[in-house]
């Protein structure tokens, strides 16, 4: 059960103007479930995407990569993206760049484009041979029930693990027009994304040039789907993409003034809802943790800090137990990777609770306090450095027995 994450309501979800969605059940790891998805664009829509740096990263990365790069040397739009739950087709060699490019060729088939205008995505288990026949004969059922509503069925045809869709929607006015986004994410383990999530989608209905589409991306990547973490490990196919249908009112064409300001903070306030959600849905979490490290000298110090907590396993592994042993957070502090720190100035805050004060245990602290804190199912740690106004939060989740049998049991 995700942690105070309700599931997503379908009629809540709003059609964006310029996308419409299938979905088909492929049979690739389990029968009768949605593991199949193709998304259409319509002409004049701008894509843009960042994927994972894991240098196995999968062979649809790989595609996604060179397709895109090629509409920036000048070539044709993307016109379809198409993703398949079950099987990564990582670790999958050439056959695996064969299988990816075959999917995005009969996706062109069907929607009536060239297959450098598809984009591929996969999410599963890596190391295994795609079934790419199983996915090729699915795709006309995909296409067959393309609409513009089906972004629920969407966010369940991408899971894996996750105990529930990921989705969010919302309608914003910039500069007097109306803006529809809705969005969908996906990622319950194998979490620390070094660009962006496991996999996330969001599209809206602005027309907005594509160097600023490809600057928005990473801007709202940074401040989302880059500052989450379950457990550490940088997956072989994340990927989070912005689609920009063009099918609104709202032009924006370059990278900056008070429309591209409003929509990058609306892009990226719907991303950190996704990233969020993915937390929250940890594998096996019974805690929303967040981590913000203040009065640092740079961003990427306090990052360095906040990672290190919420990358440790006795740090994790307390707060699961809601055992107020508090002292794992300064150690964590200690060996991030900071090496001027002057720890006498350190202060941390457990929510309310002052904790440590001028790098020792603050002389009001009673353990009764973080204990009460320690219970709750959201929780804030804050850590004050007192040598700069850089600050950065990140957001994790505690790590539980379960998190080990999730995982032990992945592949049956």
């Amino acid at each position: 059960m995700a942690v105070n994450s309700p599931l997503p309501v379908a009629a809540d979800l709003k059609p964006v103007a310029g996308i419409d969605i299938g979905f088909a059940q492929a049979g690739i790891k389990k029968p009768n479930r949605k593991d199949v998805l193709v998304m259409r664009l319509a002409e004049g829509a701008t894509v843009s995407g960042v994927f994972t740096l894991n240098r196995f990263c999968a062979a649809p990365v790989q595609v996604s990569k060179a397709n895109l790069a090629a509409v920036q040397s000048g070539g044709k739009p993307i016109r379809a993206l198409v993703v398949n739950t079950g099987n990564a087709n990582a670790g999958t060699g050439e056959p695996g760049l064969a299988n990816a490019q075959a999917t995005c060729a009969e996706v062109a088939k069907l929607l009536g484009c060239d297959a450098q205008q598809v984009l591929p995505f996969s999410t599963g288990v890596i190391l295994e041979p795609l079934p790419i026949a199983k996915i090729v004969a699915s795709l006309p059922q995909a296409v067959a029930n393309l609409t513009a509503d089906n972004w629920f069925n969407a966010a369940e045809a991408i899971m894996t693990t996750d105990t529930q869709p990921k989705a969010a929607s919302r309608t914003v006015t910039i500069g007097g027009h109306q803006v529809t986004m809705t969005g969908i994410s996906k990622g319950a383990g194998m979490i620390k994304p070094n660009m962006a999530t496991m996999l996330g989608y969001l599209a809206f209905d602005a027309k907005v040039a594509q160097p600023v589409l490809d600057e928005l991306v990473k801007y709202a990547a940074d401040r989302s789907f880059n500052s989450i973490t379950i457990d550490g490990d940088t997956s072989t196919n994340d990927s989070f993409m912005l689609i920009a249908t063009g099918a609104g009112s709202l032009v924006v064409n370059e990278a900056a003034g008070a429309d591209y300001e409003a929509l990058r903070d609306a892009v990226t306030d719907i991303s950190r809802n996704l990233a969020q959600q993915i937390i929250r849905d940890g594998e096996g979490a019974t805690k929303f943790i967040t981590i913000t490290v203040e009065q640092g000298r740079s961003l990427e110090e306090c990052r360095k800090i906040a990672y290190a907590i919420a990358h440790s396993p006795l740090v994790k592994t307390a707060f699961f137990a809601s055992d107020p042993n508090l002292g794992r957070i300064l150690a964590a502090v200690g060996y991030a990777g900071v090496d001027d720190l002057d720890v006498t100035k350190l202060d941390l805050y457990l929510d309310d609770v002052w904790v440590a004060k001028a790098g020792g245990r603050n002389p009001d602290y009673q353990e009764a306090d973080g204990q009460r804190v320690m219970k709750q199912a959201e929780i804030t740690v804050r850590v004050t450095l007192a040598r700069g106004e850089a600050s950065a939060t990140v957001w994790t989740c505690d790590l539980s027995h379960d998190y080990v049998s999730i995982n032990a049991d992945y592949r049956s």
